[in-house]
């Protein structure tokens, strides 16, 4: 499976859109996301044993998404996604608030 399945799979019933990169549709709230960075983590006998995949997830509000990063944040990490940093934003040409919230899940 690939990682944006796992992640849409993640976050199915958040009950806001979810989506790769854009999102197109008239939510107030909604996620996307997009992998930044895959790279070996662990080697052993000159292979790779460990794979980092580093992935960004962006919540874009017109409200208060508080709980909304929580529940998130909750899902992630019993989906085994590991934080690494998030990012509080206010988007003044769009009149949006944004959230980045960056992560890593390791695969063998």
């Amino acid at each position: 499976m690939s990682i944006n399945h796992d992640i849409l799979q993640t976050l199915v019933d958040l009950n806001v859109p979810v989506a790769f990169q854009t999102y197109s549709g008239n939510a107030k709230t909604y996620i996307t996301f997009f992998p930044y960075l895959d790279k070996p983590e662990q080697h052993a006998d000159d292979e790779e044993k460990i794979t980092g995949q580093y992935i960004q997830l962006d919540i874009w509000s017109k409200e208060d998404y508080t709980s909304l990063s929580e529940q998130v944040h909750n899902k992630m990490k019993q989906a085994g996604f590991i934080k690494l940093n998030f990012y509080d934003q206010y988007e003044k040409d769009l009149k949006v608030y944004h959230k980045a919230m960056r992560y890593r899940k390791e695969e063998l």
